[in-house]
């Protein structure tokens, strides 16, 4: 299981350590390169956060840290500084399974229209009775 969790490498650490908070109140934080991993590994998979490995820590400790700082706006502060180091690139990606769409999206005004099959078109078949000889066997019969 070890061989799929997500570890900051020596050198990583060692551009992000300097701009993590300082003198914090409160209760003596516990390793923050193990948590930060954690973080970035439960972002990296897309899980729940209840289901972080716990190698990482305890889940709640991940989360709220990922959720304490995010408010506090010191992750922005973070990727910021490592932009400007150069450790990191100014640039985003998005991944198009975040991207919600209209379904009727894929054209104009109702959509697009249905392709027909191009057996069917090629061999020249209808795909129902026409409606004149509907009516045609109706009033024959009658």
């Amino acid at each position: 299981m070890s061989r799929f969790l997500f570890w900051l490498s020596d050198d990583a650490w060692a551009a992000i350590e300097p701009h993590l908070p300082k003198n914090q109140p409160g209760a003596r934080r516990v390793d923050d390169r193990r948590v930060i991993s954690g973080i970035i590994h439960m972002l990296k998979c897309g899980g729940r956060w209840a289901d972080c490995p716990a190698e990482y820590g305890p889940s709640t400790t991940v989360y709220n840290r990922w959720n304490r700082w995010s408010r506090r706006g010191i992750w922005t502060r973070i990727l910021t500084a490592l932009t400007e180091e150069g450790w990191i690139a100014e640039t985003g990606q998005i991944d198009s399974s975040y991207i919600k769409a209209h379904r009727s999206a894929g054209g104009a005004k109702g959509g697009r229209e249905p392709m027909p099959l191009a057996s069917r078109v090629a061999a020249g078949q209808r795909r129902s009775t026409p409606l004149s000889m509907c009516w045609e066997d109706r009033s024959a019969s009658s």
